[in-house]
């Protein structure tokens, strides 16, 4: 009997286990209805007008609030969960970037350089669902968090000269919001692997396999973003559905076949762009997708540009004008090949800023498995140039004057032609403005002028109120908070040129408060422009499946174009770091002498010293002195006594060793009185 009832355990043992990981992997349902967790990841790929690859990694995971499930979630990272339940984080932000994002090649307008397009170095944000007085300690705590859970030093930001709250001009305006920035810190493998930690799949399955630490690092520019919204429910707020975005933004050279990097291409030279595969630009290839993601996902984009200027090689190739852009006529391009055919072909709706449309390839996953894995790779045909679309402005940062007290921050604003399809919205009679928002923030020891502000509109000087529109000033405080200026500008639409200045001092630190390389300078951070009046948004036609897309729902939303400035360097007056160590040379090296020498006095014995001097002149004299010595004294009949050392020598030893004494112990009190 027991014989046949250990196979009938067996069996339940492994259908209950099967269960619980079906449980596991895809969440529970009770009475209620309550929605899963989900979890869905994407690529998207697009050949950039430099002969360079952009790849950005979205992965979307998603808590909806539930009292059922508690403080356990099946899919969802814990420890972003606890850290919004501890601190109430209502909305955050944490950029990781290394590189600076080139607005000029890679464009400005589109989502991708608008939302992903990060300063060098850690960019952090919150909003806290905190009352006013909490907000302060909430952030502090929010820093020393994410500083042990990414490995970095973003405890730094706690300190109250680190942080600013603004209040309208960053895009999440309200008063409980909190941001700072490290432009100094250094990205590297120990930043990554925490953040690929809070995917289910980690690195071992999925999209996430083509993060190869040795490719990504290698690239021109790399930025990894964790963006965390969530929504309160209950009558106390305690149940909160949770919206975690991880993007990582990454600007790749493709490898030739014999091994070198494709070479950079001069403007206007027509060349054959590099082809490239996901092996070669990762070295690893897509072999499935994660078992726990609901959606995988990747696509090609063909930029606005790109795409008009494929379209205007094929009217003048055919000699014939299409009758319109369809999936159908553009799939047969002969302009270039792909090495797998799409699933689907989605084509951008166009819009009135402009003259063409991007085209999506999709390429669905879960239809490729480790034995026909997907290598997605891009061959051209013809040579092609093309430029992507930049912002309304383009933005620049740099000093002005020299030498270690005084000098000038200057922000320079260049048009880049894009009024013109602007001009369209307005009518002849309305007056057609450019709404530009600033948000600057400036070190305490940065000590900014705001009255010495200057506006130049096309190289021309213009009053401050007829150009600003509304501007707010926080001045710093030495040690306790940095300066900060928000600004809206209302310049023409159809302004070439406009540039702001505004005067400063450099002041002083104390000798502890200097970084270990404090000749390289001092970091000001990044400058933020943006413009309202123009939305960073691409729509796609109406598709029922499209709509699950995350990546593609993040690209419909109206955000508004953003861009950041350089890092400013400023030097400042440093102090001469090896003069301690000189003098703490000088003075070991005096008081070794004087002690060593009074050591050597005290311890010296005089007799054994004469004893010594005596054995060493009889040795000198030899026998055949000694000998007539005693043959003269039996001649005279006196007693015969040994010669004896002249006792000049032992006095004039030891006045010499008192002269040594004297002359240090002089030389000490000497310096000692000199120094104070």
């Amino acid at each position: 009997m027991t014989l046949l009832q250990r196979p009938v355990l067996v069996l339940l043992l492994l259908v209950t286990h099967h269960l619980l990981q079906c449980w596991i992997a895809f969440g529970s349902v009770d009475e209620e209805g309550q929605k899963q967790e989900e979890f869905n990841e994407e690529l998207l790929l697009k050949p950039l007008p430099d002969r360079k690859v952009l790849a950005h990694f979205h992965f979307q995971s998603s808590a909806p609030p539930s009292t059922s499930n508690g403080r356990h979630h099946h899919l969802f990272p814990k420890a972003i969960s606890q850290l919004v339940q501890k601190f109430r984080v209502k909305e955050m932000e944490l950029s990781f970037t290394q590189g600076r994002w080139n607005y000029e090649r890679w464009g400005g307008f589109d989502p991708i350089a608008s939302s992903n397009a990060k300063p060098p170095g850690v960019e952090l944000w919150a909003v806290f669902d905190v009352p006013q007085h909490q907000v302060d300690a909430s952030w502090k705590n929010l820093t020393h968090t994410l500083s042990g859970l990414f490995c970095a030093s973003i405890n730094f930001l706690e300190s109250t000269s680190t942080y600013s709250a603004p209040e309208w001009s960053f895009p999440p305006a309200s008063g409980n919001l909190r941001y700072g920035t490290l432009p100094r810190e250094a990205v590297c493998t120990e930043n990554l692997t925490p953040w690929l930690k809070l995917l289910p799949c980690r690195d071992k399955a999925g999209l996430a396999v083509l993060l190869d630490r040795p490719s990504i690092y290698r690239g021109f520019y790399h930025s990894q973003r964790l963006h965390l919204t969530s929504t309160a429910s209950g009558s106390k707020g305690t149940d909160s559905g949770i919206i975690l975005k991880q993007a990582l933004t990454v600007v790749l050279q493709p490898i030739q076949p014999n091994g070198r990097r494709a070479s950079m291409d001069h403007a206007g030279e027509k060349r054959i762009q590099p082809s490239w595969s996901l092996s070669s630009i990762f070295g690893k290839q897509v072999r499935g997708r994660c078992v726990l993601a609901k959606s995988s996902n990747v696509y090609l984009q063909l930029d606005r540009g790109l795409v008009a200027e494929l379209k205007h090689i094929h009217k003048e190739n055919e000699k014939s004008v299409a009758n319109g852009l369809t999936s159908e006529n553009f799939w047969t391009y002969p302009s270039f090949e792909l090495s797998a055919s799409p699933d689907r072909i989605v084509i951008e709706e166009n819009s009135f800023h402009g003259k063409s449309s991007s085209i999506l390839y999709n390429f669905q996953v879960e239809k490729y498995t480790e034995s026909e894995p997907l290598d997605l790779g891009l061959t051209w045909k013809i040579p092609v140039v093309w430029s992507c679309q930049s912002a309304p402005l383009h933005s620049s940062r740099f000093l002005m004057g020299s030498g270690n007290e005084r000098g000038a921050i200057a922000i320079s604003l260049k048009s880049t032609q894009l009024w013109e399809g602007f001009m369209g919205a307005f009518d002849n009679n309305e007056r057609c403005e450019l709404q530009v928002d600033v948000f600057q923030v400036v070190p305490w020891y940065v000590k900014v002028y705001f009255h010495s502000l200057q506006v130049f509109i096309d190289q021309q000087p213009k009053a401050v109120s007829d150009v600003i529109e509304k501007i707010h000033v926080s001045p710093s405080k030495d040690k306790v908070s940095p300066g900060m200026m928000e600004m809206v500008l209302r310049l023409p639409c159809r302004v070439k040129s406009a540039a702001l200045t505004i005067e400063f001092d450099k002041g002083f630190l104390h000798i502890d408060e200097y970084p270990p390389d404090a000749n390289q300078g001092f970091d000001i951070p990044s400058a933020i422009i943006s413009f309202p009046n123009f939305h960073a948004s691409m729509f796609f036609l109406e598709d029922g499946s499209l709509n699950k897309s995350p990546l593609l729902s993040k690209f419909q939303e109206k955000s508004p174009v953003m861009s950041y400035t350089e890092v400013l360097l400023v030097p400042l007056t440093t102090p001469d770091f090896s003069m301690p160590y000189n003098v703490i040379t000088i003075t070991c090296t005096v008081f070794a002498l004087y002690f060593g020498s009074l050591l050597n006095v005290l311890r010296r014995r005089v007799a054994e010293e004469e004893r010594f001097l005596k054995d060493k002149a009889t040795k000198k004299t030899g026998q055949l002195p000694l000998l007539l010595s005693k043959l003269s004294a039996k001649l005279r009949g006196r007693p015969w006594e040994p010669p004896h050392s002249p006792p000049s020598s032992s006095s004039f030893i030891s006045s010499k060793l008192v002269f040594k004494v004297i002359l240090v112990a002089g030389l000490a009190v000497g310096w000692q009185y000199y120094f104070s």
